[in-house]
């Protein structure tokens, strides 16, 4: 499941996404546009086709005598006209009189016949210009044209020789609009999705680009830190090795030398030697105490117990009793030790720093493959909502470091009724 999990997280995965999702809305949108926009082409183009055919072909051909039906009139427009006028994907022609009578088809079996003109119809025969519409192939001036043919009709106005307006009519066929539709957005959308395709494919590239960029520096960023903090840690083993080496040594070893002097001196310099090998050892333990300030011991499970106890040192030397109880730990990891360690040092810290408390009790149990802590003291206690921020800055760290190692870390207490600070976290 990581590796799918990593590829969703991915910016350049979720960037992908979302621009293939867009690319597909923008070209559904583009195409029905560029469609309406290629048919309306098409269109344009029949009617274009059906003004020359009438104005070149149709109009100076007309005969006299075609207007009042003569059939030698019909008979000669029929030989001069109609094989260009046929032409390409016209299907039929059409003249019609303004009462509706079709003077001439290429469909004899119409011509004579009188049907009612629409509106449009009549006012571009009376005022020219042109016009398309599909033809509905159930009206009664259709009935000879095949069946499932889809057919265009296009109107424009022509003159005849009397000086009359009539309405010339061409049929196209709808397969061959549809034809040219396709060919005019063939290229539109050849370059639309190209470009985008482009436009995505190097907007990826340049992303994948700046993410490794950034994951690069992201990694050296990690390892200098991982550096400056192992250099800080060697250099605070080095000053706590010189410091119990050399100073804490030279403590124990005077505090020793007063107090055997003490033994064989007079009376009244007995005392002050006394006093002066229990100020060295006071001061020993509270360097002590600071030598694990400075550098925490290697811990273990092992190890826990004493690093505990040192940790209670500074509460001998402030007058407050501390108890550490630690039962057996087998199995716990290293993880599961430092961060006890590290949260029991807040928790004493702060009961030294604030509580003024008597006592400090300090215990580590297993309650199934669980490590709990508890850190209780009785001192003047505090309202955890109400304290300020600077206050609850160290434990509050502490509460997102025991969150990371899968722990839960709680802090109980009340004015006037001490604190206990609970951690609880897989061994």
């Amino acid at each position: 499941m990581t590796g799918p999990r990593r590829l969703v997280s991915s910016p350049v995965a979720q960037y992908l996404a979302i621009g293939l999702l867009a690319l597909a809305a923008i070209v559904v949108a583009t195409q029905t546009l560029a469609g309406r926009a290629a048919r309306d082409e098409a269109l344009d183009d029949a009617r274009a086709t059906t003004e020359v055919l009438a104005l070149s072909v149709a109009e100076p051909a007309l005969p006299r005598g075609l207007v009042a039906g003569r059939i030698s009139a019909v008979d000669r427009f029929d030989r001069v006209a109609l094989d260009r006028l046929l032409v390409e994907d016209v299907r039929r022609i059409k003249i019609w009189a303004e009462d509706g009578t079709i003077l001439y088809s290429d469909e004899v079996r119409l011509i004579g016949d009188r049907f009612q003109l629409g509106p449009e119809e009549l006012a571009i025969l009376r005022d020219g210009g042109s016009e398309a519409d599909v033809s509905d192939l159930g009206e009664p001036e259709n009935r000879f044209e095949p069946p499932g043919e889809g057919l265009v009709e296009v109107y424009t106005q022509i003159v005849s020789p009397e000086g009359q307006p009539l309405l010339f009519e061409t049929y196209f066929s709808a397969d061959g609009i549809d034809a040219r539709q396709a060919e005019v957005i063939a290229p539109f959308r050849r370059i639309t999705i190209g470009g985008l395709v482009l436009l995505v494919a190097i907007a990826t590239a340049m992303l994948w680009v700046m993410t490794r960029r950034e994951a690069r520096a992201a990694a050296d960023r990690e390892r200098l830190l991982r550096n400056a903090a192992t250099a800080s840690d060697a250099e605070r083993r080095r000053i706590a090795r010189d410091l119990h080496d050399g100073v804490v040594q030279d403590l124990a070893a005077s505090a020793y030398a007063v107090a055997t002097v003490a033994r064989d001196a007079s009376p009244e310099h007995r005392e002050t030697l006394l006093t002066t090998a229990r100020s060295l050892r006071s001061s020993m333990r509270g360097l002590r105490s600071l030598l694990v300030e400075i550098h925490p011991p290697d811990l273990s499970v092992t190890t826990l117990d004493a690093a505990l106890q040192d940790l209670c040192a500074p509460a001998a030397a402030a007058g407050v009793e501390a108890s550490v109880h630690v039962v057996p730990l087998d199995g716990v990891s290293q993880q599961s030790a430092a961060l006890v360690w590290r949260v029991t040092q807040e928790a004493v810290r702060n009961a030294l720093r604030h509580a003024a408390a008597s006592s400090l009790r300090i215990e580590v149990l297993r309650t199934g493959d669980r490590v709990v802590l508890e850190v209780a003291d009785d001192g003047r206690g505090f309202d955890p909502e109400a304290v300020r921020e600077e206050t609850r800055y160290g434990l509050r760290g502490l509460q997102s470091l025991a969150h990371d190692s899968g722990g839960v870390l709680e802090v109980r207490s009340s004015p006037g009724t001490g604190t206990t600070v609970r951690l609880e976290v897989g061994g």
